[in-house]
Formats: C-alpha cells, structure tokens, sequence
C-alpha cells in the first residue's frame, strides 16, 4: 500500500503539470487562427514530440484541432460537431457576462430565454472580481431602448431559484407604487418582448401570482426548498394579469375568424383568446372603451361584442352615427 502511495504521490505532479500544459495549450489555439508546431513548443517550454502528444489528447477529449505537414502547415482548431468548453480570461468573460445580461433584459429581441439561461450557468462560475467588474458596468450603462429595465443579476437569481426549487424573498413595487415584501417559490419566466413577468406561488398569500420582474427591487434566496403542486399554464397566467386583470373593464368578444387567425393579430399580452362555436372568444381589457372600439375595428374582422353592456350600447351609438354620416347622396 505504501509503495503505491509513493507511486502516486510522485506522479501526481506529473500529471498537474500535463492538465496545465493542455489548459495553456487549448488557451493558444483559441488565440490564432494557426501555430506551427516549434512555435507552439517554444510557448509551452517542451519539445515538439511533447506537442504532438498533447494535441492527441485535447482530439480524445472532444476538441478538433488540425494539423498540416510541411513548411507551411501547422495546428489550428477545427469547426466540430459540437461546442468543446472554452477557456476565456477576466476581460472575456466580462465582456460575455454584460453581453448575456444585455440580451436576457430584452434589448436583443428573440433570444432573452437562452441568454438568460447562459448567464445563469455562467454566474454560478464566476470569479468574484469578475462580478464586481461586471456590477461595475451594468451600474454605469443605460439603455435607451423600448423594453422596461430589468436587472439583470435579478433575473439569474429568479431563474435559478425556479430551476433548484428554492424559495427566495422579493422587494415588489405593487402596480399602485406601494412596496411590499413577499416569500415566493418561484415557477416560470415569460418574456414578453417588451418586458418580464414571473409566475410564481406567494407562501404569504398561498396563492398563484403573476409579477413584473422590473417592479422586484431585490430578490435573496432564503435557502427554503420546495416542490410545486399544480402549477398553472404560465403563458395563459401572464396572458390573463397583462391583458385582463389590471384594467377597469373587462370585454367579451367574439370574433368570425379561427384562432389562428385572431392570435396573428393580436398577442397574447393584449388578450386572452380561446375557441368559440362562431370562430374566436376575445377576453381583453380597457379602461377606455373608446379605445378598445378602436383596436377592435382595426382587426378588420367580423366580431361582436358580448360583454358589457355599456361596450354593446357604445358600439350601437358610434356605428349610428358614423352610419348616418355615410348615407347615400350625403354630401
């Protein structure tokens, strides 16, 4: 047993100093787009045999690196079938790390859900002066895009704890202006485009709730697990809190077209669309029917309205009149 502690003990160092090598050798390829072999010896302070050797193993760990015989060959890293980790320094990886948060918090249309997913693994390794570094720059950047501002260090804490099943306490500016401070296991993140919701349960209220992300002024993770029970359709969820629930009317309509359709028109944060006998049910809300009138004609599809009945009065009294001022023969 001993000796084979000593064996060990005494090819360890070898083995430390051979991972190191490949780091430092992975670390060159990604800087050119080709080395020549003595060169890349010279860097590596070993001999060009050694270097061989050491790309084999970079090739039977996953990463295709090409060589070329002759005078004008050498080594340079191939495009593979898949994606090999990448070694990346501080100013890399801070410039990824503010690039990734960029993208979750909207200003890049299309990929918030993956860049956010990213940035959740990537901060679970970052050194801690590379946070600070990045925290730097995000304090002293704006954005004048049309999206609402969302943190985004907040958004990996609440993505994370959705994926862990941790229970996390929030800082929320209700739609009011008035602060609250609430226990939530988070559920699901849905970007809208334009901003973030989370769906998540409320321990305190022991109910389901849809929240806007940028109106969470802190979020800490309590260390609490929990396992959800019934969770609701997410999408559905921020469908009926942004295009229903904060309004002081709400209006049925139903729409002479198929669903396809009405959704192509109108998004899901607008309202709430489902099937009808007659083609399309509209839930939606205003505090304006005037407005809402408007938005409805401009679908330029055939709908009635259902509820409430001051909507279906409103609709009668306006279509009189602009009726009766496109009469025939009226000048």
């Amino acid at each position: 047993m001993r000796t084979r502690r000593d064996r060990m003990a005494r090819e360890s160092p070898v083995m430390a100093d051979t991972s190191a090598r490949l780091l430092q050798l992975l670390s060159l390829l990604q800087q050119r787009p080709t080395w020549h072999g003595p060169e890349l010896a010279e860097r590596l302070g070993v001999t060009p045999r050694t270097v061989r050797r050491d790309v084999d193993r970079l090739r039977g760990l996953g990463y295709p690196v090409d060589a070329a015989p002759g005078v004008l060959g050498g080594y340079r890293l191939a495009i593979g079938a898949s994606v090999p980790p990448l070694l990346v320094d501080d100013d890399e990886a801070t410039a990824i790390a503010i690039a990734l948060g960029l993208a979750a918090a909207g200003t890049t249309g299309g990929v918030e859900e993956a860049a956010l997913a990213v940035l959740a693994k990537l901060d679970r390794v970052l050194p801690a002066h590379v946070r600070a570094r990045v925290a730097a720059v995000r304090a002293t950047t704006v954005s004048l895009g049309g999206h609402d501002a969302v943190d985004p260090a907040t958004l990996v804490v609440l993505a994370k704890a959705a994926a862990d099943g941790e229970r996390v306490r929030i800082a929320y500016v209700d739609r009011t202006g008035r602060p609250t401070d609430r226990r939530i296991d988070p559920y699901r993140l849905v970007s809208t485009g334009r901003r973030w919701y989370l769906v998540a349960h409320d321990a305190d209220r022991r109910d389901w709730r849809t929240l806007r992300v940028d109106r969470v002024r802190e979020a800490v993770p309590t260390g609490h697990r929990f396992t959800q029970v019934d969770p609701p359709d997410a999408v559905e969820a921020v469908s009926r809190a942004s295009g229903v629930a904060p309004y002081a009317h709400v209006a049925e309509v139903v729409v002479e077209a198929s669903v396809d359709v009405v959704t192509a028109r109108v998004p899901p944060t607008v309202a709430m669309v489902t099937h009808h006998p007659r083609g399309a049910l509209l839930r939606v809300g205003a505090d304006d029917l005037t407005s809402l009138i408007g938005h409805l004609v401009s679908l330029d599809l055939p709908f009635e309205a259902v509820e409430p009945p001051e909507l279906r009065d409103m609709l009668h009294r306006i279509g009189r009149r602009v009726a009766d001022a496109h009469a025939p023969g009226r000048a």
